[in-house]
Parts: C-alpha cells; structure tokens; sequence
C-alpha cells in the first residue's frame, strides 16, 4: 500500500522482502477469502495507549476510500455479520490490487532479501544477502509477532529500539484462551459446541460465537475479549445474552411445573453445557420445587460464569499483536519517527491493535497510505 501510493507520486521505491512471495498473510487471512476491511471501521475499533493516534490516518484513507478501490477493481465480495467484507473468490484478488500500482509504477520489489542491518548518516544504509541499498526514507511495515510460521519477527522492534524508540510492551491479541486441570478437562467435555454468548473483561463486552475447543475457549467472542485480558484475570460470560431467564424459568413453573430444571434449561443450551454447569441434584428438581434463592443462584450463573483462563494460545495462532512502537513516537499524520527524520513506522509494529473483523488489514491500509503520501511530498 505504502510503496504502491509513493512510486504513483514518482517517488522511486525498493521493497525489500525476506518471505520467498509477497503477501502472504494476506493469501491465508479469512480463511483464504481475505476480510479486507470493515464497513464500519471507526477508532473506537483499535486498541493503543493513545487512542486517538489512529484517527487521523483512518479519516484520510477510510474503510469506503478501500472499498470504492475494491468496487473500481472489479472484485466481487460479499458482507458478512457486523460489516465484515470477504472477497467471493480468493483473497489473491487483493494481493494483486495492491501489486497493480507497484507493477505500474516501477518499484522494485526484492523477496527472499534479509536484512543484515541498517544505519543512518545522510542516507539510510540497508546491508543486506542480495548487496546494498542506500536511501533517504526507510519504512519499516514488518508486522508483529503473530503467526511465526509465516514468517513473523520481531525485526521491526529490533529496529525501532536500535534507534532509540520507545516500544509499548507486546502480547498476542486476538487468541483463543486455554485452561488446565479440571477446568480443562471440563471444558474439553464439550468441544465442538459453539454458542452466542457475551464475554466481558476489564469493562469491555462482545457479543459474538464462543466455541469450545478441546484447549479451551475460542470463537469470535473470545479472541475479541483477550485482546483486553491480562494474565491471572477472570473473563465473565452471559451465555443467554438478550434472554429474560427470569420470565422463561417464570413461564415454564407456570406451564410444566413439574419438568425438571435439566430439561426447562436445555431448551435453551446444549445439554452438555447444562450438566457441567450444575449438579445433579440441582438439575434434576422440579421447577415448583426451586426457591426464590435458588433461582437467582442459576440466573446470576448463567449470566457472569466466571472463567479465569491460566493463558492464551500465544503467537503461535494469535492474529495480531498488542503493544508494538509507540505512537508518542511517530506523527500521527505521517507515520515518520519525531527522533529519526525519514524513518516511518506502518501497520502492526505500531501500537495500534483492531477487533476482529477487517480492522487490522484498515489500519494497514490507512497507515501505509499516510506514510506514501508523506513520501510523496518529499523533495
């Protein structure tokens, strides 16, 4: 993105990649049909310390600035559940969107290219396997820590730090949470089964699927809420978010007054997840037997199960990165570095994390836009 908006100014650009093909976690995201962006895209959508860092990026180059590129290109896609918007063929359609210009343009792009090192006097001076390059602006649009099997490093916070950046501490974001134990054990019990559900930590919620795995918690709802949690904290789940539990058990004592408690809930949930949750005694009293006492005892169950995961899955599967350079760092504007005149920081190696849903390949979009464009205005 960054490359293609310089070299369409006139700007000659060198795009040095160490991965043997361009893309590719574009080629693998959303399960090979790439959740480009999101119609709704908005700041509220990105995690930094400085929430307001983003926005000005995402109001020069928006989700519907990417879309009418998508609509102009002719790729057909299609809208899923809260804006998310997946290419109909193949995720390649982007990949090659965004190769167009820098075919068009002229930059030269050098894969399987390691970097051996960098340093700056008048000009940026990049040793690397395939020579030597000299320049007076370096991007750096490494990504984060997510996903090492495709190649991820922590090269461009090697780079920030190397000179002099700050950095906002990392974690995996967007992850599946597990457990051990008997809680693992448990919860293993069900795997397979997803449900809709609200998770809540640290006064954020989702309202999204939450699947059982056989390490623990994944689905939508979860990977949405880890981003937030911290290791040793308890998430809360209402596992009938949008339901008056208290009128249905209320309706059901009038109706099937006999009915066991096991049987009136199972309409509601899957009944595995209804005897992991109570005991057998409990389950198997009638409704007209269950106290006022008893009653909320289930509701506020069923409302705020409390989990306290021993950790996530990691980088191995998470699909961003928290944390990452800081952006009292960079201008907000341009991406360039406040310390080191022609150094721009772009995408995941910055401190700016998206939900799930589109929003980290925006930011991507956004940024690296911002940074080409002050590239562009370059003497």
């Amino acid at each position: 993105m960054c490359a293609g908006t310089a070299a369409g100014f006139g700007k000659s650009v060198l795009l040095l990649d160490h991965a043997e093909k361009a893309g590719k976690k574009i080629l693998i995201s959303g399960g090979g049909r790439c959740n480009f962006t999101n119609r709704f895209t908005g700041p509220g959508n990105f995690i930094s310390s400085n929430p307001h860092f983003c926005k000005s990026a995402l109001a020069r180059f928006s989700a519907d600035d990417f879309i009418a590129w998508v609509n102009q290109t002719g790729i057909s896609y299609h809208e899923r559940d809260h804006g998310q918007l997946f290419c109909d063929e193949s995720a390649r359609d982007i990949l090659d969107m965004l190769l167009t210009p820098c075919h068009d343009f002229d930059v030269e792009i050098s894969l399987q290219t390691e970097i051996l090192s960098i340093t700056k006097d008048e000009l940026f001076r990049i040793k690397t396997n395939k020579g030597d390059f000299s320049a007076p602006s370096l991007v750096i649009a490494t990504g984060g820590l997510s996903i090492p099997k495709m190649g991820a490093t922590a090269f461009g916070l090697k780079i920030a730090e190397s000179f002099g950046l700050k950095l906002i501490d990392s974690a995996p974001g967007l992850v599946p949470f597990t457990f051990t134990g008997k809680e693992k054990e448990a919860l293993k019990s069900l795997a397979g089964i997803s449900l809709d559900v609200t998770a809540s930590s640290r006064g954020k919620s989702f309202t999204e699927a939450m699947l059982f795995t056989h390490r623990g918690l994944s689905g939508p709802a979860m990977l949405q809420i880890s981003s937030y949690w911290s290791p040793g904290e308890i998430i809360s789940i209402n596992l009938l978010p949008g339901c008056d539990i208290s009128e249905v058990i209320a309706e059901k004592r009038h109706t099937h007054p006999n009915a066991q408690l096991a049987t009136a809930l199972s309409e509601l949930l899957p009944k595995r997840l209804v005897q992991l949750l109570f005991e057998t005694d409990l389950r198997e009293q009638r409704l007209n037997q269950l106290s006022d006492a008893t009653i909320r005892g289930i509701i506020d169950l069923l409302q705020n199960w409390q989990l306290k995961p021993n950790g996530s899955e990691g980088y191995r599967t998470a699909e961003v990165t928290i944390g990452g350079v800081d952006t009292d760092e960079l201008s907000s504007k341009t991406m360039e570095s406040k310390k080191v005149p022609g150094l721009y920081f772009i995408g995941e190696v910055v401190d700016v994390t998206g939900h799930l849903g589109g929003f980290n390949f925006q930011w991507a979009w956004s940024s690296g836009n911002a940074a080409g464009l002050a590239l562009a205005d370059m003497l």
